[in-house]
């Protein structure tokens, strides 16, 4: 085409009709001619899964469905869409039109005003990567409402594919349900586009504003299309004028009318147009003026992981038609099933009626057609039965399988239209529509058995089931509790966290048994306890993307015989910070009755420091049976508090020692703290033990600092599993001098009659009657992260970032001490975890610098003059900064400046995937780098060797390269982002 003759849009549509019109004798109606073109439509793309196509196959097949504008233009005036051009996102474009395969009348009754148009192309990418294709035609049909001048506007619709190595064949969404649809002023419309993933991807809905393409296709069309000169690259821009439907301006003002669906309608508010993200479904209440309306959506493609994560993986962006009528016609009123759940296998039935509307003043009820939209269908089947008055019915129904097991909900749009006649401008058919969510999930396995057996040395417990009926499973859960659990509920998949039970193992889903010796997280295997009963539930698992898991199998149950030996006392003798002792006790484990112990038996008794310490000494072994106690001396009971495990070994004469450890128990440790104006002592204590503490109260008890002075009984306190607190109100009590405390714990074993009375003391505390320093108010400064981002570069070598801190003291606790000696400031680079000690400082603020990034957080202490410690200000965070630039020219000449590929600014990071591709999308260079590199990324301009797709192995490459940079940041979040871009090397 000559582009100096070429005219713009809808001129050139118009000089063209005005000649055939003149050529053929009709009169020129140009109301009628110009309304004749596009109304929506949308592109769905599918990964090449034809018969021999291989692994990573980059061939991608399209489909297109455009809808046109076809009522009352004789058919030698109607504008046609015979063939289309495409743009594919790399680059190329298709230089011969793409012709339609199907024109036809759309299949909805009295929607014969609008042609389905259907062209299918396939494309073959020249490399993985993210792909956008694209379509711009002229034009929009005319009265479009909602933007300016639409006869004039081209109409634009794209679906953007990533192709990778986990993604071969992947399928787009196809979107079942028509992109035409009519409503009625003053009434709600409601719309969904059956979204349905073939490969079971999640999808999300989001409205978007229609949009445009300023250039007519030719004059985009570029190489290699012969001696075409374009880019080959639509660059959409939003319509002129759009406004989504219920915006005011559009006149009248629009208003809500009432609605029990979602979201509820609120009666005269103002009007609402939306749309739900996760079930696509259009809610507009409601219109407040006749017309054609455009709105576009996009319907976003995640591929889910196993561990619950997804990726975008694609979209569809649909530019979807509402024509609102002014009629007193009464949309109808559709009424679906109860959401549901099912096992695989079972039928899925329900039944669909709708009545059409009717008010004094609307035309007389008339038959209503019912529709149903969905992926499902086929193989599920819907057949209207009746189409009334008064009622129409239909029936669904679906034969589930074993592969329809998903995580998601499959959902089906069912769509009611009412059939006025005579068909008129002011008497249109009007719709109701709802959406049934039905959930498939996998059968729970059948008859698991657990037996328990004592074979040499160890208790185990073999499970057994029947095999899995479903072929499609991938693996089966084995989880394991200590007595019995609740029944899941129903439809519950898995097995929640708040049953009580803990996954032991993963079989394949071909197994049908299991043998559970009861392994440590070293692997060791450690045996079950006497004594106890032990259940196990299991389930399937199936594949992604669209996962799913099986309904728990019943419970199953193991019972062992005689008994473990059990901690029973921690108790404090003494309190010192060099000669502090623990006197420890424990039961004599029992066989099972009948049997007696094999084997050399012993115990071992080890410590750890705090509730719950992860690494234990050695105390002491003991090879005497009998021998259930001992005194632990030497310790620093003063400062510490302390955990004990206890192991029964039995040395066998062939293979490893039978190892059953006891739970672990902990001391008693308190704290005591002057409170209210230094008038009360609060006594607070916490342990961690197997026995139960909480069905007796705890005893208090308390000396003064006279010599000579006792400890004396004050009160008793109600405590729980893991402590409590009692507060000294006794008013004889001085204020400023110095008084001790210690607790006592009266505990027992539910349902074991000899272990009951465990009385347990913790350690002595003494602390002066004094108010409690001033909690202080913690400031964190942030750090400026545009500033740095905005640099010419940084970091620059030497560069370090800088934490500001500044503190006030509160009035809190009530009457507290602002006299303060010094603050202690404690820091810790990460969200969570122990904090350290950062610096001692008289005054209210700090300067934390030389740092390697800037995250981290802090909190505070107030130091009295008598050595009281207030409580910890709050915790003040900061997260590092987030921004990533990289060159657009490097020189790899060998004058050490500009030498390497690297960002020019950078906020931490913990690792980049790079890879640089040339323009036929082969690779030639990849590396990964992390925090510890001195420089990040620290391309010379060399192809990479071991590319064995790349000519370029170990030879210095110039032009222009394409990169894609995976960027992983050092924040919180381990945030991570890609980068594409382009870069120069000039040698």
């Amino acid at each position: 085409m000559n582009k100096s003759f070429s005219l713009q849009g809808s001129a050139w549509m118009r000089v063209a009709l005005l000649l055939v019109a003149l050529a053929t004798g009709l009169a020129w109606r140009p109301t009628a001619v110009w309304a004749s073109h596009i109304r929506a439509g949308e592109i769905t793309a599918k990964g090449d899964t034809t018969v021999g196509a291989l692994p990573g196959s980059r061939r991608v097949f399209f489909k297109m469905v455009l809808y046109t504008d076809i009522i009352g233009i004789p058919p030698n005036l109607v504008v046609t869409q015979p063939s289309v051009t495409i743009f594919f996102g790399d680059g190329t474009a298709t230089c011969t039109p793409v012709p339609r395969s199907t024109p036809a009348p759309l299949p909805i009754p009295g929607n014969n005003d609008t042609a389905l148009n259907i062209y299918y192309f396939e494309h073959t990418y020249p490399s993985v990567g993210t792909f956008t294709v694209r379509f711009t035609g002229e034009n929009r049909n005319q009265g479009v409402v909602n933007m300016d001048n639409s006869l004039n506007q081209s109409f634009y619709i794209a679906t953007t594919v990533v192709l990778g190595p986990t993604l071969n064949g992947n399928r787009s969404p196809v979107l079942r349900a028509p992109a035409i649809d009519k409503a009625g002023v003053g009434q709600v419309f409601l719309h969904n586009p059956a979204a349905f993933d073939a490969d079971g991807d999640s999808l999300t809905f989001e409205l978007q504003p229609s949009q445009k393409v300023d250039l007519l296709a030719d004059d985009i069309l570029g190489p290699p299309c012969p001696g075409e000169t374009g880019t080959n690259t639509p660059l959409p821009v939003v319509v002129p004028g759009f406004r989504y439907p219920n915006d005011p301006s559009i006149g009248p003002n629009p208003l809500q009318v009432a609605y029990t669906g979602v979201p509820p309608g609120r009666v005269n508010d103002a009007a609402i147009f939306v749309q739900d993200r996760n079930t696509g479904q259009i809610t507009w209440n409601a219109p407040g003026r006749a017309g054609i309306y455009n709105v576009a959506m996009i319907i976003r493609e995640y591929r889910r992981a196993a561990s619950g994560g997804a990726s975008l993986i694609g979209s569809v962006i649909r530019d979807m038609q509402i024509v609102v009528v002014a009629s007193n016609n009464l949309r109808p009123t559709i009424t679906i099933p109860e959401d549901i759940c099912v096992i695989a296998g079972e039928v899925v039935t329900g039944t669909v009626t709708a009545v059409d509307g009717v008010s004094p003043t609307s035309t007389p009820q008339t038959p209503v057609a019912l529709f149903a939209y969905s992926g499902i269908i086929p193989p599920a089947t819907f057949q209207q039965t009746t189409a009334g008055p008064p009622q129409a019915q239909g029936t669904f129904r679906w034969q589930t399988q074993c592969n329809d097991v998903a995580r998601l909900p499959y959902l089906v749009v069912f769509k009611a239209q009412d059939t006025p006649t005579p068909i008129t401008p002011s008497n249109q058919p009007l719709i109701d529509e709802k959406t049934w969510r039905i959930t498939v999930v996998g059968p729970p396995p059948q008859n698991l058995r657990a037996v328990p057996e004592a074979i040499t040395g160890l208790n185990r417990v073999t499970l057994n089931w029947n095999p899995y009926i479903c072929a499609n499973a991938t693996r089966i859960h084995i989880y394991r509790k200590e007595g019995t659990g609740p029944d899941p509920g129903p439809c519950v998949t898995g097995i929640p966290a708040s049953s009580g039970y803990v996954r032991i193992a993963t079989v394949p889903a071909t197994a049908t048994s299991y043998i559970d010796n009861n392994p440590s997280t070293g692997g060791a295997n450690q045996g079950f306890e006497r004594g106890k009963t032990y259940c196990y539930r299991i389930y399937a698992e199936f594949p992604g993307p669209a996962f799913g898991a099986s309904i728990a199998s019943a419970e199953a149950c193991a019972t062992f015989g005689g008994r473990s030996a059990q901690l029973t006392n921690v108790d404090v003798e003494t309190t010192s910070t060099t000669t502090g002792r623990v006197f420890v006790r424990w039961t004599q484990p029992r066989p099972v009755v009948g049997l007696t112990f094999d084997g050399t038996p012993s115990y071992v008794l080890t410590r750890g420091e705090g509730l719950a310490p992860t690494t234990f000494v050695p105390v002491r072994t003991i090879t005497t049976l009998t021998d259930t106690t001992l005194v632990d001396t030497n310790l620093n009971t003063q400062d510490r508090q302390y955990t004990y495990k206890l192991e029964f070994v039995r040395t066998l004469a062939t293979g490893p020692p039978v190892v059953e450890t006891s739970p672990t128990a902990s001391s008693v440790r308190i704290t005591t703290v002057p409170t209210n104006l230094g008038t009360t002592m609060t006594v607070s204590w916490t342990y961690n033990v197997p026995w139960d503490n909480a069905t007796r109260p705890v005893t208090i008890f308390r000396r003064g600092n006279a010599p000579g002075s006792a400890f004396v009984q004050v009160g008793t306190a109600p405590t729980t599993a893991t402590g409590g607190s009692y507060v000294d109100r006794d008013p004889t009590l001085v204020k400023g001098e110095t008084y001790c405390y210690y607790v006592q714990t009266n505990g027992l074993y539910p349902g074991i009659r000899y272990l009951d009375q465990l009385l347990n003391k913790s350690q002595e505390q003494c602390a002066a009657l004094i108010p409690p320093p001033c909690t202080p108010v913690l400031t964190l400064a942030p750090t400026d992260c545009e500033e740095l981002a905005n640099q010419p570069e940084f970091p620059k070598p030497g560069d370090t970032y800088t934490n500001r801190l500044s503190w006030t003291l509160s009035n809190l606790p009530t009457g507290c001490d602002a006299t303060i000696a010094s603050y202690r400031l404690y820091y810790r680079p990460a969200l969570t975890g122990p904090f350290a000690l950062l610096a001692t400082t008289t005054q209210p603020s700090y300067v934390h610098s030389g740092l390697e990034f800037s995250g981290g957080c802090y909190a505070v202490q107030a130091v009295a003059a008598s050595g009281a410690v207030s409580d910890t200000s709050n915790v003040a965070c900061q997260d590092n900064c987030l921004f990533f630039r990289l060159p657009n020219i490097f020189t790899p000449n060998g004058d050490a400046q500009n030498d390497v590929f690297r960002p020019k600014n950078s906020s931490p990071v913990r690792r980049i995937h790079f890879q640089a591709f040339n323009r036929w999308g082969v690779k030639v260079f990849e590396n990964t780098t992390t925090s510890a590199d001195r420089i990040l990324i620290n391309w010379n301009g060399v192809g990479a060797t071991g590319e064995s797709s790349s000519a370029n192995a170990g030879k210095p490459v110039g032009g222009i390269y394409y990169y894609l940079a995976e960027v992983e940041f050092a924040d919180f979040a381990n945030t991570k982002r890609t980068y594409k871009g382009w870069v120069e090397i000039i040698r």
